[in-house]
């Protein structure tokens, strides 16, 4: 047992969906090669069982050390942030700040080496701003918390990469940020992910942003005046990247096998291609951070928070990839520490 990775999970909004697919995931999670230790308060974990109906027992633990991992038996790291259950599917400053000191202690433990990866459950935006956050989510939280300048998005859907060059912005101020430079950074910032997390000579592929490539720039001029520009650059730093590749193929052809990795240029080119293909197996991955972090890619679903109906896949495709990524914390503690 003390061979396989430890998982600090933690349940995102303790009013929202969050709970329920934590508890479902461990009580289903038994063919993966991972021990996992919820972090957040015990009640929401107890309350979460009972709406889902599951057989499981709850044991809080006030160190990473006093974890049984018994079966049956869910292990809670307390964090102390709750004094009594809230109201379900409501944006609360009281969930806010339990969200985030859940992430601030699984954080905490695996920048001290004591658990191997963090997986996180979704968080509610406007709560955890209520409770005073000033981060815009989960990644720029976990930039500050580990001191890291740029940490970065990583979708992963089956065996297929995805990486982005801007994300949270207006479609129109996004394609203006698709600059030569900013494709390089994205180009290398991939490249070295991929490294990272064992593909050891990545095959990386850059989509075009317009119709077509831009035909020659008739359809639009980024692949001849920045995204080409940019791709030889890294080919020129000996970078193996191909591309630009028309984005209306490039993940198909990432999906057949044919690259590890696809750098796309805006949040839905990327988001689109991953999650129309198989929503439920998507993941998202912090890069840039000298810590593995996974994590669902959906939001809390207060409309059906607390009535036991939500499908714990994503949070289970969450728990797999914290697995099969946790054996290269020390690379990520040595690439971005």
């Amino acid at each position: 047992m003390g061979s396989r990775p430890l998982l600090a999970v933690t349940m995102g909004d303790p009013v929202g969906i969050g709970p329920e697919i934590v508890v479902r995931t461990f009580a289903t999670a038994t063919g993966v090669a991972a021990r996992g230790l919820i972090v957040g308060d015990p009640l929401v974990v107890r309350r979460a069982i009972e709406v889902c109906d599951l057989q499981l027992d709850v044991h809080p633990v006030g160190s990473v050390t006093a974890a049984r991992f018994d079966p049956g038996t869910v292990d809670v790291l307390d964090t102390r942030a709750l004094a009594e259950a809230l109201p379900w599917g409501e944006i609360d400053a009281r969930a806010g700040r339990a969200a985030v000191a859940a992430i601030e202690r699984a954080t905490a433990e695996a920048l001290a080496g004591r658990v191997d990866a963090v997986v996180t459950g979704p968080i509610n935006k406007e709560a955890i701003w209520a409770a005073g956050s000033k981060h815009l989510g989960h990644t720029e939280m976990l930039g500050a918390l580990t001191g890291s300048p740029s940490p970065a998005t990583m979708f992963v859907v089956r065996q297929l990469q995805i990486f982005f060059t801007t994300r949270h912005l207006a479609l129109r101020e996004a394609i203006c940020q698709v600059t030569r430079e900013r494709v390089l950074d994205a180009i290398q910032s991939a490249w070295s992910a991929l490294e990272v997390f064992g593909y050891d000579q990545p095959r990386l592929a850059v989509a075009a942003l317009n119709p077509h490539g831009g035909e020659g720039g008739n359809f639009g001029t980024e692949e001849l005046e920045h995204i080409g520009p940019a791709c030889d650059d890294a080919r020129a730093a000996g970078l193996a990247v191909a591309g630009p590749i028309p984005a209306d193929s490039v993940f198909h052809q990432g999906l057949e096998g044919r690259f590890d990795g696809v750098l796309s240029h805006f949040h839905d080119q990327g988001h689109i291609a991953a999650k129309t293909f198989d929503f439920a197996d998507t993941v998202s991955v912090t890069v840039g951070i000298p810590i593995v972090r996974t994590s669902v890619d959906h939001g809390t679903a207060f409309d059906i928070a607390g009535t036991g109906r939500a499908s714990a896949d994503t949070m289970l495709a969450a728990y797999r990839a914290g697995a099969r990524f946790a054996p290269f914390a020390a690379r990520a503690r040595r690439q971005w520490g």
